[in-house]
């Protein structure tokens, strides 16, 4: 099947998150006659009504770019991907530069002289063009993230951000994503407290965001695509209430993977590599709220299988209407097709 593009202009994607949180737009798409609204994510309590259910992906991003020194002095830079328990305890995948300059067996620093706390390993994939890198870290791992590292900004964010938590959901509990769901960058304690005044319950999934999710497809048949694995934890509780909801709201893409991969395997946590696309039978989720996605992206296969092709309408009205797309911009809400 054919990989869905589209043109983003440079200027579109956002640089910053819209302050405060819930004042990001939403592109209210969830009237059955076709009907679009305008608003913003602070309305959000205005589509819902009783009996929805609101299912969050709590996963914090973790400081996963560590910097880091060679015995020499040299400066490494480690991005940890996830780990890798069963290659051993401290075992992970990581990118690693100057790669060429970074053999297996070599030790990094956290300063010139001070005592190693990582060790570089094999290529994951020696046979391919694959970048990752096993590499085992010496220690604690949250003592030495904390201490050696910081959360790692998509590519396309050119410009720094003064409170990196903002790159945070106001309800991230266990760390374990690379990247931010960032459809929940957008909710706020209080918002979700009106939600539930509307007759709307709350509840959570963890799904630990890769690097990969954002990786464009290379393939020119998205069949061929290879989907990377994900880490899932979907609460027996929240899969209950998911059968019992009028409506199954999904805050995030992540959010859509989890519970799916839940639905389709019936196990409630594993490793997921679950490929939404096409004719995908969606066995839980009824509505997606979402932000605007990367062009060949697997998430905007996502987008398609659950929207049809009136995907393409709304990212164009979006775009016109001067929308604000990727990581820190706005977001828009959806019914299956």
């Amino acid at each position: 099947m054919e990989v869905p593009e589209y043109d983003l202009p440079e200027r579109a994607i956002a640089q910053h998150p819209a302050e405060p949180r819930d004042s990001a737009r939403l592109l209210d798409a969830t009237d059955r006659s076709g009907r679009i609204v305008h608003r913003q994510v602070r309305h959000l309590p205005e589509i819902l009504r009783p009996g929805d259910l609101l299912v969050v992906n709590t996963s914090r991003v973790m400081p996963a770019r560590l910097r880091l020194f060679k015995e020499t002095g040299g400066a490494a830079e480690v991005l940890l991907l996830g780990p890798e328990p069963v290659h051993g305890p401290g075992a992970w995948t990581a990118l690693v530069r100057p790669g060429r300059r970074l053999p297996p067996g070599t030790k990094l620093h956290p300063e010139p002289y001070g005592p190693p706390v990582l060790e570089i390993g094999k290529q994951v994939d020696p046979q391919s063009d694959d970048a990752r890198r096993y590499i085992t870290i010496l220690g604690d791992e949250a003592e030495i993230m904390e201490q050696t590292g910081t959360v790692a900004l998509p590519p396309y964010i050119h410009e720094p951000l003064e409170n990196l938590d903002r790159y945070q959901t106001v309800y991230a509990e266990d760390p374990g994503s690379v990247a931010a769901p960032t459809a929940g960058l957008h909710l706020t304690h209080a918002l979700l407290d009106r939600c539930r005044e509307k007759g709307a319950s709350v509840a959570a999934v963890d799904l630990a965001v890769g690097l990969a999710t954002f990786k464009p497809i290379a393939t020119s048949d998205a069949d061929a695509h290879v989907m990377h694995s994900e880490r899932y934890r979907v609460p027996e509780e929240t899969m209950k209430a998911c059968e019992h909801a009028d409506r199954v709201i999904a805050v995030g893409t992540t959010t859509v993977r989890a519970l799916e991969s839940a639905a389709a395997s019936g196990d409630l946590e594993g490793e997921s590599r679950l490929y939404i696309r096409g004719d995908f039978r969606f066995r839980v989720v009824d509505v997606l709220l979402t932000n605007f996605h990367m062009p060949r992206s697997s998430l905007l296969l996502l987008i398609e299988s659950f929207c049809g092709p009136r995907w393409r309408d709304l990212y164009r009205l979006a775009l016109d209407s001067g929308y604000r797309f990727l990581s820190f911009g706005d977001a828009m809400i959806a019914g299956r097709r």
